[in-house]
């Protein structure tokens, strides 16, 4: 009933907010005999200010559209590579006519993105794309807002959020031999889970694995967060932020997370930040400070735009990550989409360089939460290990804004460098498959229950 309240509440407020849009123009303008008022300049930015708190922020645009690379414009275009009923896999195909940059472009190493689905869009990553796209193919995977999804597109688990991801892995494999991983927070665990099960089926693993700001063990330096989901029980979250998508939706019907409720939860974090922040905009339009109000909507654009996550892939979230700690435990078990059990074993990984990156000051994933990833991966040689804290910046800082383009993306660009043109050696081959340790792999994926039934037939019952 909630979703339900609050889509009326929307509805109700859209007017007010396109009057409010509409008065602040109108006072704004010199020609207009509203904007000869002594308080135009105050009337206009109140009303813009109460026409950003009530609008609807929609699903922002990656809006990359050219780069400018060592003096030569490159032209982007997007493109959807693989769609998925709860993803895209977008790439940003580079284009460009000088000979000497387009063969430049051909040579640079693939990365995969691996955006986080928690509450915001893969645009928040923007900056991050822009950056790799200087020295990389990128691609990114773009998740759907759950209440778009029908029903009959099935349910959504973590163990699909980690064979999307093998999946997408797969893909650029086959298009440049190998590829190279980047997961921003959330995502960090199911990739590391992809990679491992990789590797003990004997595929051939990604050249590098970059795992920035993200829980591998979120039992290091618990955050607000952290004790949220620790603190509270599975069957708590399932009661008390867990609803059906409301009807006008495609997904109607569907059990979700609400981006309303995540929205709330964001906020509440950090209220007198957000407060400052929203009266620092109104002083900006009074002073005529053009640049700083821009950068302000342009924050607030993104911050502001949420989807719904779908309830089984956020609860089992919760138990797996947060609760259970089955990853660092030893005991996660995910579903290969034959139905199987196959137990994720990071130790089976031995060729993938992998990078680990904190923010000094983040809040949301502690610190040693990422770094706990080096442990679970013991045979990496150390050579091939590489850790990075980075002083002063926050969750956003590592991979948004100037402490990213400064300090973080060079060390990146450089770790994918140094592995980019290392022959790729399938896990098989690296761990020499012994029949002791074949004989226990095959062991993890026997045990197994009956294949889950179809998504389709599980959404039609009920």
């Amino acid at each position: 009933m909630l979703y339900q309240i609050y889509e009326a509440q929307r509805s109700l407020m859209e007017p007010f907010a396109d009057f409010a849009l509409a008065a602040s123009k109108l006072y704004s303008n010199p020609l207009s005999p509203f904007g000869q008022h002594p308080l135009a300049q105050r009337m206009s930015a109140g009303f813009d200010l109460m026409y950003r708190l009530g609008k609807d922020y929609e699903k922002p645009e990656f809006g990359i559209t050219n780069l400018d690379v060592d003096g030569v414009e490159i032209a982007i275009q997007e493109r959807i590579e693989i769609d998925k009923p709860f993803c895209e896999l977008r790439r940003f195909k580079r284009f460009s006519d000088d000979p000497h940059t387009l063969e430049t472009l051909h040579g640079q190493p693939a990365v995969l993105i691996v955006a986080p689905l928690s509450g915001h869009y893969a645009t928040l990553l923007r900056d991050t794309v822009r950056s790799m796209l200087r020295d990389h193919k990128v691609y990114i995977t773009d998740w759907r807002n759950a209440r778009m999804v029908p029903l009959e597109a099935g349910e959504f688990h973590l163990d699909d959020y980690v064979n999307y991801v093998q999946e997408f892995i797969r893909h650029l494999q086959q298009q440049y031999g190998n590829c190279h991983v980047i997961s921003v927070c959330q995502p960090t665990v199911p990739v590391l889970a992809a990679v491992s099960l990789m590797a003990s089926r004997g595929e051939t693993t990604p050249a590098t694995m970059t795992m920035m700001g993200g829980p591998i063990d979120a039992r290091k330096s618990p955050t607000a967060v952290n004790n949220l989901a620790m603190n509270k029980s599975h069957d708590w979250f399932e009661v008390n932020v867990i609803y059906r998508v409301p009807p006008g939706f495609p997904g109607e019907g569907r059990r979700v997370y609400p981006g309303f409720l995540q929205h709330s939860g964001f906020v509440a974090m950090n209220p007198d930040r957000h407060l400052s922040s929203h009266y620092d905009y109104f002083k900006h339009l009074i002073a005529g400070d053009d640049a700083s109000a821009e950068a302000h909507r342009q924050f607030y654009d993104e911050y502001n735009a949420v989807l719904d996550m779908d309830a089984d892939y956020y609860l089992d979230t919760i138990r797996v990550v947060f609760q259970e700690f089955r990853l660092v435990d030893g005991t996660w078990d995910v579903r290969n989409p034959q139905g199987q059990l196959e137990r994720v074993r990071p130790e089976d990984i031995r060729t993938t360089a992998h990078f680990t990156i904190e923010g000094e000051l983040d809040d949301i994933s502690g610190a040693g939460q990422t770094e706990a990833a080096h442990a679970l991966c013991y045979n990496v040689p150390k050579e091939r290990q590489k850790h990075l804290e980075v002083k002063g910046a926050g969750h956003y800082g590592i991979f948004s804004g100037r402490r990213w383009r400064e300090v973080v993306y060079p060390q990146v660009r450089d770790f994918i460098a140094a592995f980019h043109d290392i022959a790729p050696v399938p896990a098989r081959q690296a761990a020499g498959r012994t029949p002791v340790a074949a004989a226990r792999r095959a062991s993890d994926v026997a045990r197994t229950t009956a294949p889950r039934a179809s998504s389709r037939k599980r959404a039609a019952s009920k």
